[in-house]
């Protein structure tokens, strides 16, 4: 695993080399998502509810999925250039290295500049916490790490999956994106306020709702069975079928040559 740091860490003096740019960068990814935030606040300003969901459920819910996604886009995004890795003949390399191919793809990408998302995220949370009505409890606080956690994950692995259709179409489809910056968006409100076809769709299909929706009737006290409360960890089943298509992926691979 050092060598998986080391190259992480010689990534961010490369992103670092240029200080100011950085800087500005991190303050962009914070001031865009900070747009979120604000267009949640004055939604509100003129409805008391969006479905059974008040002003702080809906501030807690954007908080927790912009934090998880911030993670797992941080940790998972360098995926979102594979078909350059592919179509350049670095993968090459890394097929011949005796390392993990997807870690020597996602180390030296890890993008430290959606700092800015994470500190708007954590600041959303540290916001809206106090001003709940939550009872924070040591289940809750299981919960809320829970949610975060495992929605990392489930991004990550989203990040994964998007990225092995490179192997076949040899460039990036954007249309994957509604699963992984989609999410995100249409993620700052609880998934059941889209209905029950889309609500089905993302706990049985794209388990997004299991880090979502469900944990979050328990966090508010809308659900008091204990088992909500675990419900994230059944997303992280995803990630195995994710990792098996890639693996899939890397079999079909034919070599660029170079």
């Amino acid at each position: 695993m050092w060598v998986y740091f080391k190259m992480m860490l010689l990534n961010l003096e490369s992103q670092m080399q240029y200080k100011i740019s950085f800087v500005m960068t991190v303050i962009g990814q914070f001031v865009t998502a900070f747009t979120g935030f604000i267009g949640i606040k004055f939604m509100f300003d003129y409805m008391d509810s969006v479905g059974e969901f008040e002003y702080y459920d809906v501030m807690l819910c954007f908080g927790i999925v912009t934090l998880a996604f911030s993670i797992g886009e941080a940790l998972g995004g360098g995926m979102a250039t594979f078909a350059s890795v592919l179509g350049n003949g670095e993968f090459d390399r890394a097929l011949v290295r005796p390392l993990n191919t997807v870690l020597q793809i996602l180390a030296p990408r890890v993008d430290f500049t959606r700092a800015g998302l994470l500190i708007q995220a954590i600041g959303v949370l540290v916001y809206v916490i106090p001003k709940s009505n939550i009872i924070w409890e040591w289940k809750k606080i299981v919960t809320l790490v829970l949610m975060i956690g495992c929605g990392s994950v489930l991004f990550f692995s989203l990040f994964l999956f998007k990225a092995t259709f490179s192997f076949f179409t040899i460039q990036n489809l954007d249309f994957m994106n509604i699963f992984t910056y989609g999410a995100k968006e249409y993620g700052k409100y609880p998934f059941g306020v889209y209905g029950k076809r889309i609500l089905n769709f993302l706990t049985f299909i794209i388990p997004l709702a299991l880090v979502q929706y469900y944990p979050l009737l328990y966090l508010i006290g809308k659900r008091n069975e204990d088992y909500y409360m675990f419900s994230p960890l059944l997303s992280l089943f995803f990630l195995m079928p994710c990792y098996l298509f890639f693996s899939f992926g890397v079999r079909k691979y034919k070599s660029t040559g170079s």
